[in-house]
């Protein structure tokens, strides 16, 4: 409009253009001339459509370059020649240089002078930071370690802030490569200490200002192989803060860099036992990420992969601590996959040989508390496993063991979130399989601690996926309890309220296995408590549509009871009767499943209740224990 009017008042000729980006005329996105430059007016005054020739300066890479383009506007603005302003600015170039010629030479004269203290300082500076740098590495080491054992986390976290705004400080460039691969490394130690107390957006900050780093050693030496494991390591520490904040696109961008990285420095070395940890441990990443794509095959596959690395490094040294515990977490991955295929029996013994594995483990080290944990996790796998073959007793069993190993790791280190939601979630589990057997008292009280430490979980770090879904279960079991004790309107209000949680997630992750049990439980739920029949009805077409339209994992006896549940209390007896052969196939045996199929005078087998008490693990007291 501004250029419209300046041409209506006859002023066209004194409109100067710069260009910098687009491209002039082209009559599309590109097109950089506004519609009043393109076009000359017609009589009236409107824009018409004769094309006009607007003169220019160009600035775009190619063209005439910034000083040309100065000259350009120069002219038209002060109605002088270009060419005489070229012949003018020339000459000044002229006198300019022989002026800098001048002060060359006594730059030159004191340049010698400074060159010797310059090197004095530079000596001294470097000096300065290498002991600054081993200051806050001590911080990062030794101090963070004490403070870890008093459960000083304020300190800690003050710490690793003055440490992280130190680091941001220095400068990446005329530093020798070793002060930037310390300097990685103290990065990593931040980024994995705020991780550990839930702050993910700052741990991935910290993972990626070491990436950097590690980045650009990584492609100075191409061949060096410590500095390629280096980087690929801190490539899954990105993926795996990703993967915590449910955003598997970059989860799996970053894992599938790290593996590139492996697999392209294999070759200089196909045995080495750190490369191949690595690569398992890349294997068990994108496994996961598959998973909560629902791409269960594709999943199993790398899972089997991590399996047969990690057994290829026993054979190196089957002492490993590390690599036993990678070797019983493969096991653990084919149970899930197990499971989901509908494969319960693949899926108990698979657990069993995790538990065996890290149970041994736990009594090598009984003052490790990691590996205390990794019992926790293999122990309450098979702990409702086993209860969903209708090893009930078994199942709370191993169940009640895993709760009370962590209530002794809270004593170590009640600030360990990883401990924290141990606690929350096996709690809710266990209240889940009380509720079944009838102890409503038990299973409200440990449903209610499940709750109180997810919200707190949850309101600490709203974006971890994981802790939000965890909220939503136990919203949803206490929802089950209220149901059972006939408290109708509070069964429908914990499940409006998991669904509110899990219903965003199910649209971004619409195959993620946990994610779709919980949403469908939730459903389900809120049908049975509906005032409204024919919102029960569409609640449960719902859980349908949802469980048919799973690409992968169709067999997973959760999936196959959430639909018979449905079709039954829809009245689709004939339909509900064509699944259940698949669904004792798979060897389920849920008694609350199996009553609610007698209730209806269907037939259900008799499955026998084999106890299986659970593997005592003794731990030792210590006076500084180790979180």
């Amino acid at each position: 409009d501004e250029v419209l009017r300046f041409k209506r008042i006859g002023r066209g000729d004194r409109i100067c253009c710069l260009i910098v980006d687009g491209e002039p005329d082209a009559g599309d996105e590109r097109e950089c001339f506004a519609p009043a430059l393109r076009f000359e007016l017609d009589a009236d005054g409107t824009l018409g459509t004769q094309a006009a020739e607007p003169v220019a300066a160009d600035v775009r890479p190619g063209k005439d370059g910034k000083a040309l383009a100065k000259l350009k506007l120069l002219s038209g603005l002060l109605g002088v020649d270009l060419d005489t302003l070229r012949q003018r600015e020339a000459s000044r170039r002229h006198q300019r240089l022989l002026a800098v010629l001048a002060l060359a030479v006594l730059v030159m004269l004191v340049t010698s002078f400074l060159a010797v203290q310059a090197v004095i300082a530079r000596h001294a500076a470097e000096r300065r930071q290498k002991q600054a740098e081993a200051l806050v590495g001590f911080m990062l080491g030794n101090l963070t370690d004490k403070l870890a054992e008093v459960s000083r986390l304020d300190i800690m976290e003050a710490v690793n802030d003055e440490a992280m705004a130190f680091f941001e400080s220095l400068p990446t460039t005329d530093v020798t490569e070793e002060s930037l691969e310390q300097r990685a490394q103290a990065l990593v130690k931040i980024g994995n200490v705020r991780r550990d107390q839930g702050h993910l957006p700052q741990a991935l900050h910290s993972y990626r200002a070491a990436a950097a780093l590690s980045a650009k050693l990584a492609q100075a030496a191409p061949a060096d192989l410590e500095r390629q494991l280096a980087h690929a390591e801190i490539l899954a520490y990105i993926g795996t803060a990703r993967w915590y904040q449910g955003e598997l696109d970059q989860a799996e961008s970053a894992f599938d860099a790290a593996r590139g990285v492996l697999l392209r420095v294999r070759p200089l070395a196909p045995a080495n036992p750190e490369l191949l940890f690595q690569l398992s441990t890349i294997d068990n990443n994108i496994g996961h990420v598959l998973e909560g794509r629902g791409r269960i095959a594709e999943a199993t596959d790398n899972y089997r992969s991590m399996l047969a690395l990690s057994q290829e490094l026993l054979r190196i040294d089957a002492g490993n601590r590390e690599w036993v515990q990678q070797s019983g977490l493969a096991h653990n991955n084919l149970a899930k996959m197990a499971l989901s295929r509908g494969d319960l029996e693949t899926a108990v013994a698979e657990y069993e040989a995790d538990v065996g594995i890290q149970a041994t483990l736990a009594r090598r080290d009984p003052l490790a508390n990691d590996q205390a944990e990794r019992v926790v996790w293999s122990r309450a796998a098979l702990g409702r496993t086993l209860a969903m073959t209708g090893d009930v007793d078994a199942g709370i069993a191993h169940l009640r063991a895993a709760l009370g190993e962590v209530a002794r790791l809270l004593t170590v280190d009640a600030d360990n979130t990883s401990f924290q939601e141990d606690d929350g979630l096996y709690a809710i589990q266990l209240a889940r399989w009380l509720r079944v057997t009838g102890d409503a008292t038990t299973a409200k009280s440990l449903a209610t601690r499940g709750l109180v430490v997810f919200e707190r979980l949850a309101g600490q770090d709203p974006g971890n996926a994981g802790w939000q879904r965890s909220l939503a279960v136990a919203r949803l079991e206490l929802g089950e309890q209220a149901r059972d004790g006939g408290h109708h309107a509070g069964a429908r209000e914990q499940a409006r309220r998991a669904l509110a949680i899990l219903e965003p997630q199910m649209a971004a992750q619409p195959e993620n296995r946990d994610t779709v049990l919980a949403t469908l439980g939730a459903r389900a739920l809120l049908a049975a408590v509906a005032d409204d029949p024919a919102t029960a009805s569409k609640l449960r077409e719902q859980i349908l549509a949802t469980a048919r339209a799973q690409t992968s994992g169709r067999d997973d006896p959760r999936l196959l009871a959430l639909q018979v549940e449905a079709l039954l209390a829809l009245g689709r007896r004939a339909e509900a009767a064509v699944l259940l052969p698949r669904l004792w196939s798979t060897g389920f045996g849920d008694p609350h499943f199996i009553a609610l199929l007698r209730s209806q005078g269907l037939p259900a087998p008799t499955r026998p209740r084999t106890s299986r008490p659970p593997e005592k693990v003794t731990h030792v007291s210590h006076p500084n224990p180790q979180a």
